[in-house]
């Protein structure tokens, strides 16, 4: 299976703006948000993936076909990591497949340092998801703390990949 994760480019953002409604969406089942009076659930942030240099936005492809999108930044809760998985969607077709494991891995190869991931409380199949590649991805060598402070209610998952 021929699966491409590239840099999106500023000239992206619609195509991931559009692929982000899809993905609130699907995430609405579990924090509840509505659609706004034009339709959409909206993404106040979304150019910040593109202004801040802690920020970067990643386009997945199977097959040469739009299959979702990875968005990486620096809100953390746990001291002294440096970035963290912030959005990550696979369209539904793609899903169960080892595309998501793929995806991960990629991202994490491509930006070494201490990564953290933070997964809502209610959203218990994106826990399962993260263990599972987390875990197999650094043999183990992860953390993991249940969080609940007026910051984060909610697992998070910490590991370091330092390249070298």
């Amino acid at each position: 299976m021929n699966i491409t994760v590239e840099r999106a480019s500023y000239a992206d953002r619609d195509l991931v703006r559009r692929m982000m409604e899809l993905y609130l969406h699907d995430f609405s089942e579990f924090d509840g948000s509505d659609l706004n009076e034009h339709g959409l659930f909206g993404y106040d942030y979304l150019d910040y993936f593109w202004l801040e240099e802690s920020h970067a936005a990643f386009i997945i492809r199977v097959a040469g076909h739009l299959a979702g999108f990875v968005l990486v930044n620096d809100e953390l809760f746990i001291e002294n990591n440096e970035r963290s998985i912030a959005e990550f969607f696979i369209v539904r077709k793609y899903r169960r497949q080892g595309i998501g494991k793929v995806v991960a891995q990629r991202v994490f190869d491509a930006m070494p340092g201490k990564w953290e991931v933070q997964v809502i409380e209610a959203n218990r199949p994106a826990y399962d998801f993260w263990r599972k590649i987390i875990a197999e991805y650094t043999g183990g060598r992860f953390q993991e703390r249940a969080l609940a402070n007026e910051k984060w209610t909610g697992p998070v998952f910490w590991f370091e990949n330092h390249a070298g």
